[in-house]
Protein backbone atom coordinates (compact mmCIF):
# COMPACT_ATOMS: atom_id res chain seq x y z
CA UNK A 1 0.00 0.00 0.00
CA UNK A 2 1.52 3.48 -0.73
CA UNK A 3 0.97 5.55 2.56
CA UNK A 4 2.11 8.34 1.21
CA UNK A 5 -0.36 8.60 -1.06
CA UNK A 6 -2.95 7.53 1.18
CA UNK A 7 -2.04 10.23 3.58
CA UNK A 8 -2.42 12.90 1.00
CA UNK A 9 -5.99 11.73 0.26
CA UNK A 10 -6.51 11.48 3.71
CA UNK A 11 -5.59 15.46 4.11
CA UNK A 12 -7.38 16.28 0.78
CA UNK A 13 -10.61 14.25 0.97
CA UNK A 14 -11.26 14.39 4.89
CA UNK A 15 -9.70 17.03 6.98
CA UNK A 16 -9.19 20.02 4.07
CA UNK A 17 -13.18 19.34 3.41
CA UNK A 18 -14.36 20.12 6.69
CA UNK A 19 -13.20 23.52 7.54
CA UNK A 20 -9.47 22.86 8.31
CA UNK A 21 -7.99 26.09 6.46
CA UNK A 22 -4.68 26.06 9.14
CA UNK A 23 -2.25 25.58 6.82
CA UNK A 24 0.62 24.68 9.73
CA UNK A 25 -2.47 22.19 10.71
CA UNK A 26 -2.38 20.53 7.62
CA UNK A 27 1.07 20.12 6.74
CA UNK A 28 1.64 18.23 10.07
CA UNK A 29 -0.99 15.73 9.53
CA UNK A 30 0.82 15.32 5.89
CA UNK A 31 4.35 14.95 7.86
CA UNK A 32 3.15 12.28 10.05
CA UNK A 33 2.56 8.16 9.28
CA UNK A 34 -0.72 7.29 10.96
CA UNK A 35 0.70 3.69 9.95
CA UNK A 36 3.30 3.82 12.49
CA UNK A 37 0.95 4.10 15.05
CA UNK A 38 -1.36 1.25 14.74
CA UNK A 39 -0.58 -2.74 14.66
CA UNK A 40 0.95 -4.06 11.08
CA UNK A 41 -2.17 -5.97 10.92
CA UNK A 42 -4.06 -2.92 10.71
CA UNK A 43 -1.82 -0.49 8.74
CA UNK A 44 -4.30 -0.88 5.92
CA UNK A 45 -6.88 0.57 7.67
CA UNK A 46 -4.96 3.37 8.84
CA UNK A 47 -6.22 6.38 7.04
CA UNK A 48 -10.00 5.10 6.52
CA UNK A 49 -12.57 8.14 8.14
CA UNK A 50 -12.83 6.17 11.35
CA UNK A 51 -11.87 6.22 15.04
CA UNK A 52 -9.07 3.18 14.99
CA UNK A 53 -9.25 1.10 17.99
CA UNK A 54 -5.48 0.85 19.71
CA UNK A 55 -6.06 -0.75 22.71
CA UNK A 56 -9.13 -2.08 25.20
CA UNK A 57 -11.62 0.76 24.97
CA UNK A 58 -8.63 3.32 23.55
CA UNK A 59 -8.67 5.02 19.72
CA UNK A 60 -6.65 7.25 17.64
CA UNK A 61 -9.30 9.59 16.74
CA UNK A 62 -10.79 10.14 13.37
CA UNK A 63 -8.76 12.50 11.44
CA UNK A 64 -11.03 15.22 10.63
CA UNK A 65 -12.67 15.57 14.53
CA UNK A 66 -8.76 15.60 15.34
CA UNK A 67 -7.57 18.13 12.81
CA UNK A 68 -10.45 20.56 13.93
CA UNK A 69 -9.89 19.94 17.43
CA UNK A 70 -6.21 21.07 17.21
CA UNK A 71 -6.91 23.95 15.02
CA UNK A 72 -9.22 25.45 17.57
CA UNK A 73 -6.13 25.09 20.20
CA UNK A 74 -4.06 27.89 18.04
CA UNK A 75 -1.04 26.15 18.82
CA UNK A 76 2.34 27.83 17.79
CA UNK A 77 5.76 27.48 18.13
CA UNK A 78 5.84 28.96 21.48
CA UNK A 79 3.01 26.42 23.29
CA UNK A 80 3.87 23.84 25.23
CA UNK A 81 0.95 21.30 25.34
CA UNK A 82 -0.50 18.58 27.36
CA UNK A 83 -1.93 15.94 25.01
CA UNK A 84 -4.33 14.19 27.54
CA UNK A 85 -4.67 10.44 26.41
CA UNK A 86 -2.15 10.12 24.05
CA UNK A 87 -2.87 6.01 23.72
CA UNK A 88 -0.19 5.25 20.97
CA UNK A 89 0.96 8.66 20.38
CA UNK A 90 0.04 9.71 17.07
CA UNK A 91 -2.04 13.00 18.04
CA UNK A 92 0.86 13.54 19.84
CA UNK A 93 2.96 13.39 17.23
CA UNK A 94 1.18 15.60 15.01
CA UNK A 95 1.23 18.10 17.80
CA UNK A 96 4.86 17.94 17.69
CA UNK A 97 4.87 20.01 14.26
CA UNK A 98 3.06 22.64 15.74
CA UNK A 99 3.74 23.49 19.03
CA UNK A 100 7.43 24.27 21.06
CA UNK A 101 6.75 20.70 23.24
CA UNK A 102 4.25 18.32 24.04
CA UNK A 103 4.06 16.08 26.81
CA UNK A 104 2.13 12.99 26.34
CA UNK A 105 0.27 11.57 29.04
CA UNK A 106 -1.28 7.90 28.82
CA UNK A 107 -2.10 6.17 31.87
CA UNK A 108 -2.26 2.45 29.86
CA UNK A 109 1.69 1.18 30.38
CA UNK A 110 1.30 -0.72 27.17
CA UNK A 111 0.34 2.26 25.45
CA UNK A 112 2.74 4.57 26.71
CA UNK A 113 5.71 2.24 25.73
CA UNK A 114 4.18 1.62 21.92
CA UNK A 115 3.99 5.72 22.07
CA UNK A 116 7.45 6.54 23.57
CA UNK A 117 8.74 3.91 20.88
CA UNK A 118 7.35 5.15 17.97
CA UNK A 119 7.91 8.46 18.28
CA UNK A 120 11.62 7.82 18.94
CA UNK A 121 11.32 5.97 15.69
CA UNK A 122 9.98 8.91 14.23
CA UNK A 123 12.83 10.93 15.75
CA UNK A 124 10.70 13.21 17.34
CA UNK A 125 12.76 14.81 20.09
CA UNK A 126 10.25 17.75 21.45
CA UNK A 127 7.69 15.26 23.08
CA UNK A 128 7.79 13.35 26.23
CA UNK A 129 5.20 10.88 27.05
CA UNK A 130 4.72 10.21 30.56
CA UNK A 131 2.58 8.05 32.47
CA UNK A 132 -0.08 8.84 35.33
CA UNK A 133 -3.96 8.83 35.73
CA UNK A 134 -5.66 10.57 32.73
CA UNK A 135 -7.86 12.75 35.76
CA UNK A 136 -5.16 14.14 37.43
CA UNK A 137 -3.29 15.70 34.55
CA UNK A 138 0.46 16.34 34.83
CA UNK A 139 1.16 19.24 37.85
CA UNK A 140 4.67 18.67 37.25
CA UNK A 141 5.29 20.45 34.25
CA UNK A 142 1.98 22.96 34.59
CA UNK A 143 1.05 25.39 33.40
CA UNK A 144 0.56 24.42 29.83
CA UNK A 145 -0.23 26.92 27.43
CA UNK A 146 -2.56 24.57 25.70
CA UNK A 147 -4.44 20.89 26.70
CA UNK A 148 -6.03 18.88 24.59
CA UNK A 149 -8.27 15.85 25.37
CA UNK A 150 -7.96 12.76 22.75
CA UNK A 151 -11.08 11.92 23.45
CA UNK A 152 -14.73 12.86 25.04
CA UNK A 153 -15.63 13.16 28.85
CA UNK A 154 -18.54 13.90 31.02
CA UNK A 155 -16.50 16.43 32.88
CA UNK A 156 -12.99 17.86 33.34
CA UNK A 157 -12.00 18.04 36.68
CA UNK A 158 -10.93 20.73 38.29
CA UNK A 159 -7.23 20.59 38.16
CA UNK A 160 -6.83 20.60 33.95
CA UNK A 161 -8.26 24.00 34.60
CA UNK A 162 -5.32 24.88 37.61
CA UNK A 163 -2.99 23.56 35.32
CA UNK A 164 -3.81 26.02 32.43
CA UNK A 165 -1.47 28.88 32.25
CA UNK A 166 -3.25 32.55 31.87
CA UNK A 167 -4.33 33.23 28.19
CA UNK A 168 -4.07 29.54 27.62
CA UNK A 169 -6.58 27.60 25.62
CA UNK A 170 -8.56 23.58 26.69
CA UNK A 171 -9.96 22.09 23.88
CA UNK A 172 -12.51 19.38 24.87
CA UNK A 173 -15.19 17.33 23.38
CA UNK A 174 -17.75 17.61 26.23
CA UNK A 175 -20.51 14.10 26.29
CA UNK A 176 -24.39 14.05 27.16
CA UNK A 177 -24.94 10.84 26.61
CA UNK A 178 -24.18 9.83 22.80
CA UNK A 179 -24.09 13.36 21.79
CA UNK A 180 -21.22 15.58 21.86
CA UNK A 181 -19.99 19.17 21.69
CA UNK A 182 -16.53 20.30 21.37
CA UNK A 183 -15.33 23.59 23.42
CA UNK A 184 -13.17 25.96 23.79
CA UNK A 185 -12.29 27.14 27.21
CA UNK A 186 -9.75 30.21 27.71
CA UNK A 187 -8.59 31.92 30.87
CA UNK A 188 -8.14 35.20 30.87
CA UNK A 189 -6.87 36.44 34.55
CA UNK A 190 -7.20 33.79 36.48
CA UNK A 191 -11.12 33.91 34.64
CA UNK A 192 -12.17 31.30 32.76
CA UNK A 193 -14.49 31.47 29.54
CA UNK A 194 -15.93 28.77 27.34
CA UNK A 195 -17.38 28.79 23.92
CA UNK A 196 -19.34 26.28 22.02
CA UNK A 197 -17.32 25.33 18.49
CA UNK A 198 -18.65 22.68 16.67
CA UNK A 199 -20.83 19.23 17.45
CA UNK A 200 -18.50 16.25 17.66
CA UNK A 201 -18.64 12.41 18.66
CA UNK A 202 -15.46 10.89 19.73
CA UNK A 203 -14.87 8.37 21.53
CA UNK A 204 -14.94 8.47 25.63
CA UNK A 205 -11.37 8.78 27.71
CA UNK A 206 -11.52 6.68 30.73
CA UNK A 207 -11.66 8.29 34.36
CA UNK A 208 -13.78 11.18 33.27
CA UNK A 209 -17.48 9.80 33.80
CA UNK A 210 -19.86 11.93 35.57
CA UNK A 211 -20.78 11.07 39.41
CA UNK A 212 -24.11 9.80 39.12
CA UNK A 213 -26.34 11.27 41.69
CA UNK A 214 -28.34 9.05 43.81
CA UNK A 215 -32.64 9.04 42.35
CA UNK A 216 -35.25 8.13 44.43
Amino acid sequence: MDFAAARVKMVDNQIRTTDVTSHETLRAFLSVPREAFVAPERQALAYIDSDLQVGKGRYLIEPSPLAKLIQLAGIDRQSVVLDVGCATGYSSAVLSHLAGSVVALEEDAELAAKATATLDSLAIMNCAVVSGPLSAGWPKEAPFDVILFEGSVEEIPQTYFEQLKDRGRLVVVLREGPQGIAKLYTKEDGILSDRFAFNCNIPALPGFSRARAFQF
